[in-house]
């Protein structure tokens, strides 16, 4: 209960500002031009504070990381993490980093809110400027940044070990409720994004989003695709390793505390597949990529997966959005929807045949 509250509490926000910025283009459509630019000044407004909440947090962890190096820092005020099996002084010593991928990320975020700024990235990417959902849009990925530069600062040795004994604990980092109310919320920000229960219809907002029934070709060549993108993943990760690139001890740690949990049975292999391919193919091939095109999506995608810090995985990731970006552009996103699924519950299976643990 505890994961899907935490969701909540970040998501909830976010799509707020969506839904309010969907009405502030719907305003402006209608030649509602007093709602529009109210609407549009308040959703800005509450993303701007959300910004300002993580400057703010992002400055005190630096304040704290100064003072933990000038010996002022409570001796006893990271001591309950050594329980968990994190060094505090090390974690104490991380501190300046973990205020900096706060404040930084949403200071560009905050930027990217200005009509100058927002113009000239209409430049190279189809946006409209003057919509609101589109400089909202245009804004989040700095949060994208936010999450994966904090996870790396906090340490994913440490996230490995604070899941090992929460696990102990018996409180799974993840759990499968949890897992799937955050896809669907991913799913929920996709279609309020472009549009659903402010400017369209939920039959114009699916047709948008390209979520279409697909011809049996299709998924026949869906399903093709998943399985073969599988020992394409394998040898790219074989070969890392042979050039001593491969995956850190971190990140195996890691994954093995999140997702192992969930390749341990029939039900949690299925939610991989499915919960992931419904959540982030509405959001990313569905929703952002027809605005900031397939490499650019591809990117964020890898990017949101955070758990792989900046490693060889998320080079595998990057690879794997961007044949995804390319099946939602050839054909639909309901496509690249197998393609996902058919993709992560192959190696959820692998794992739990255990199959490859030598590889």
């Amino acid at each position: 209960m505890q994961d899907i509250i935490g969701v909540l509490l970040m998501f909830a926000p976010l799509i707020a500002v969506l839904w309010l910025a969907g009405f502030a283009d719907r305003a402006r459509q209608r030649g509602q031009k007093d709602a529009a630019q109210v609407l549009s000044i308040l959703s800005i407004l509450f993303l701007a504070l959300f910004y300002l909440a993580l400057m703010g947090l992002g400055g005190l962890l630096q304040v704290l990381g100064v003072a933990a190096r000038a010996g002022g820092f409570p001796p006893g005020a990271l001591q309950g993490y050594q329980n968990m099996g994190v060094d505090p002084a090390k974690l104490a010593a991380n501190l300046p980093n973990m205020g900096l991928s706060l404040w930084l990320p949403s200071l560009f975020g905050l930027i990217l809110l200005l009509p100058p700024l927002r113009r000239l990235a209409a430049r190279a990417i189809p946006i409209d400027p003057a919509r609101t959902v589109h400089a909202v849009a245009l804004s989040f990925p700095a949060l994208i940044v936010v999450n994966l530069w904090f996870t790396v600062a906090f340490g994913l040795g440490n996230l490995a070990s604070i899941a090992q004994f929460g696990a102990s604990q018996g409180q799974p980092a993840i759990t499968l409720p949890g897992l799937w109310f955050q896809e669907i919320l991913l799913a929920v920000m996709g279609l309020i994004g472009v549009g659903w229960l402010s400017r369209r219809s939920l039959a114009e907002t699916l047709q948008r989003l390209g979520i279409v029934a697909p011809s049996p070709r299709q998924v026949g060549g869906a399903f093709g695709l998943g399985l073969l993108l599988v020992p394409i993943a394998l040898a790219v990760e074989y070969a890392g390793s042979r050039l001593g690139i491969g995956v850190s001890n971190d990140v195996q740690r890691l994954s093995e505390q999140l997702i192992g949990p969930l390749g341990q049975s029939i039900a949690g292999i299925l939610t991989l597949g499915l919960a992931a391919a419904l959540g982030e193919e509405t959001l990313f091939r569905g929703a952002l990529q027809p605005r900031f095109g397939v490499p650019l999506t591809a990117l964020l995608f890898a990017l949101l997966h955070s758990t792989y810090g900046l490693s060889l995985s998320t080079v595998v990731v990057f690879l794997v959005g961007l044949v995804l970006g390319l099946v939602r552009r050839r054909a639909n996103t309901t496509t690249s929807m197998v393609v996902h699924a058919t993709y992560n519950m192959t190696l959820g299976l692998i794992t739990y045949l255990g199959l490859f643990q030598n590889f």
